[in-house]
């Protein structure tokens, strides 16, 4: 069965809640360590607010309602075609401004005689005030007459404060003062000189206006007035003269000649087919010469002539008789032949008139050829006069609608001269006080609660940022036992605390925090942390004997805890060897007082023998391999790594219990890095609140074989009340201690 697939949600609940709980240890932990500083900026913060409130007078605020004058945002939004809130909004602001503005201040100013009441003109009032007139006051300047002005004037600036009620045209004016009956009145005799400004503004307005409309109006009317008679002028120049319904003469007489002409051109044509018609009539007599017969009738409809109707009878009566005759006497009887020849007569008298007629037909066509070629050519003319007339008309169409505009802006002028003179005998304003301030029964400033209770805000979060601060700056430098395993990840050993030095009496360099670490009491804190770095060598699990002990940077203590954990290590009966590996700067040997005796580097360069360079301490009873001021080679890392040094070790690995050595710091030399493979494990000593942890770390990745044997790590030179805060532990764990010390 999976059983975290059947735990899971469980597992996943535990897990939220051990961060939960971490985080509220965490909390606990900082508050513990940083409650004094957190304390301390509240009361200092808390304190000057009650300072503030003490010594800053009262002050009351009277407020008045009014509404603005609405009537200008009106006019704007009835010209305007699109209407929107941006400039509702904008046109409230200006009026806000205007109440606030320095010509309606100077105005209440002068009402109230203000520049001889000490509020305005005194010394200023509070420390703010006081703080304010001292940093702007300019060195060297000499009061002048408009001072009492320009003082009082700025003090009802800083006390004034107009707002917008909501989204209305209700402007709030509210105004503090240290006398509520003064307040009172401030803030009534504001609103009422704002009513007086705009009245004022708006007469000076209409006056000006009215006198600027009138100047214009006079040279409009000469405008308009130059441009009618330029009209005129140029009509008569150019000879234009248009009807009633607007149009030219010429276009009229164009009109009226295009009728006729279509009119003549039909009697043209109507006169040239009857010509045509008695033509064809007539050249039937040439083709019927010598036979009786007279023209076809269906011209009788065109030929309608009385004569040849009244001949053509007669000759249609004798054409009758003629067969009568024929028949009864014959055709040679001389009455036959004498009607014969009277009908002769009639058949060419009914020519002869029908000749007539054609020769009137052709006079006819040819006047009407006549006025149509005379109408033809009125109308060139007509047409030719007219296109010089149209080009002069456009010219005259510019004239008129300039001399129109002229006069539509004279007679709008005119219009608004007019309002405005009625508008100036009675100036009027939407302006009015709804709500009148009274003087107000409680005071407005300072509001204790509210400031007291802001001042230990403002307080407490100077104080976090400043805990959080200092959290962060300390985190820079190893303070806890828990900072210094995160960081290299492996164990703290043990935590020394720091050794108090007599003024005046040891230098850094003398050996007083060995002695005081040796003479410690066996059961006191300092022998405990001793036993903890024994316990940790003793369960190696690969029996460490030969312990190298450095640091990452030189004045870290490594020395005194080399010295004073082989006294103790020799104190419990263990043979103990400490060697003096830091050739560089042989600190051990010096301090317990054999920097002029042979040792490490006698061995090495002279071929002595290790049994006779050891030296027994008779205090502490450890053997000492020395390492001598004097003689300091040119390359301690070869030194170091020399088959001397191996075959010392080896021996001393099997003569001692403990073989610790005294190595250089492990960042400004490479010598801890070149001879690491020789030691069993390392133990690093790390300087309390000294040591930045980039150069722990540092030291740590600088040999695998150092971050891979070490041991761990002792906190050394540590402030146990600051340790103890940061750890979060009670001092109930320091009573083994305190009752066996």
């Amino acid at each position: 069965m999976d059983i975290a697939g059947e735990f899971g949600p469980f597992a996943a609940a535990d897990g939220a809640a051990d961060l939960e709980t971490q985080f509220l240890v965490h909390l606990r932990d900082f508050l513990r360590r940083e409650w004094r500083l957190l304390a301390l900026i509240t009361a200092l913060s808390f304190g000057g607010g009650v300072t503030y409130v003490a010594t800053t007078p009262p002050k009351y605020t009277a407020t008045a309602d009014m509404i603005i004058d609405t009537e200008k945002i009106t006019w704007t939004h009835s010209e305007m075609s699109s209407e929107t809130r941006s400039i509702d909004d904008a046109a409230v602001e200006t009026e806000l401004e205007t109440t606030r503005s320095e010509r309606v201040r100077r105005s209440v100013v002068h009402q109230l005689n203000l520049t001889e009441d000490p509020e305005f003109v005194g010394p200023r009032q509070g420390i703010r005030a006081r703080i304010v007139a001292l940093l702007t006051q300019e060195p060297g300047s000499d009061a002048t007459s408009d001072e009492p002005m320009r003082r009082a004037l700025s003090t009802i600036k800083n006390n004034l404060r107009v707002t917008r009620v909501g989204q209305s045209y209700v402007e709030r004016i509210s105004y503090t003062s240290l006398d509520p009956e003064k307040a009172a009145k401030i803030a009534n005799t504001f609103a009422e000189s704002y009513i007086e400004d705009q009245l004022q503004a708006k007469f000076d307005q209409i006056r000006r206006a009215s006198e600027w409309l009138d100047e214009r109006m006079r040279a409009l009317r000469q405008q308009a007035s130059d441009a009618y008679k330029a009209v005129q002028d140029f009509k008569t120049e150019k000879n234009i003269i248009i009807g009633k319904d607007g149009k030219l003469a010429s276009d009229i007489e164009l009109d009226q000649l295009g009728v006729a002409l279509a009119r003549a051109r039909a009697d043209t044509s109507q006169a040239r087919a009857k010509l045509d018609r008695i033509q064809r009539v007539l050249e039937q007599r040439s083709n019927n010469m010598g036979d009786f017969s007279i023209p076809d009738p269906v011209v009788t409809d065109a030929l309608s002539s009385p004569v040849v109707t009244k001949l053509r009878q007669q000759f249609l009566d004798d054409q009758a008789r003629q067969a009568e005759w024929n028949a009864k006497y014959g055709v040679n009887h001389i009455a036959v032949r004498n009607l014969r020849a009277e009908m002769a007569a009639l058949q060419s008298s009914i020519w002869d008139e029908i000749s007539r007629i054609a020769e009137s037909y052709k006079s006819e066509l040819q006047i009407t050829k006549s006025q149509e070629e005379a109408i033809d050519k009125r109308m060139m003319e007509v047409f030719q006069k007219s296109g010089a007339t149209r080009q002069a008309q456009v010219h005259l169409r510019e004239l008129e609608s300039g001399a129109e505009t002229y006069r539509g802006i004279y007679e709008t002028f005119l219009s608004r001269f007019t309002q405005a003179l009625q508008q100036q005998s009675f100036p009027s304003t939407e302006a009015r006080v709804v709500t009148e301030a009274p003087a107000p029964r409680e005071p407005s400033s300072p509001k204790i609660a509210l400031t007291l209770a802001f001042a230990t805000l403002c307080g407490l979060g100077f104080g976090v940022m400043s805990a959080i601060a200092r959290e962060q700056l300390m985190n820079r430098r190893i303070h806890t036992r828990d900072q210094l395993e995160k960081l290299v990840g492996s164990a703290c050993l043990a935590v020394l605390p720091a050794i108090s030095k007599p003024l005046g009496r040891f230098r850094e360099s003398d050996s007083l925090p060995f002695v005081q670490i040796t003479e410690a009491p066996c059961f006191s804190a300092t022998a405990e942390a001793l036993r903890y770095m024994k316990v940790a060598i003793d369960l190696h699990p690969a029996g460490a004997k030969i312990i190298g002990i450095t640091s990452a940077l030189p004045g870290e203590g490594k020395t005194t805890v080399t010295a004073a954990f082989a006294a103790f290590l020799a104190g419990t009966g263990a043979r103990t060897l400490l060697i003096d590996a830091d050739l560089r700067s042989p600190s051990a040997s010096r301090m317990l007082g054999y920097a002029d005796r042979p040792g490490l580097i006698d061995m090495v360069e002279n071929g002595l023998e290790f049994e006779n360079l050891v030296i027994t301490d008779p205090n502490f009873k450890f053997d000492v391999l020395a390492s001598p001021i004097a003689a300091r080679p040119f390359s301690s890392s070869d030194a170091l790594n020399s088959s001397a040094i191996k075959d010392m070790l080896k021996a001393a690995r099997n003569e001692y219990d403990y073989v610790l050595c005294d190595l250089p710091a492990v960042l400004p030399i490479v010598d801890v890095k070149a001879t690491a493979h020789l030691f069993d494990a390392f133990i690093l000593i790390v300087e309390w609140g000294g040591t930045s942890t980039k150069e722990i770390l540092n030291a740590v990745r600088s040999s695998p074989l150092l971050s891979e044997r070490l041991l761990g790590t002792v906190l050394n030179k540590a402030d146990e009340k600051f340790l103890r805060r940061f750890e979060g532990y009670s001092d109930r764990r320091d009573a083994y201690y305190r009752e066996s010390a």
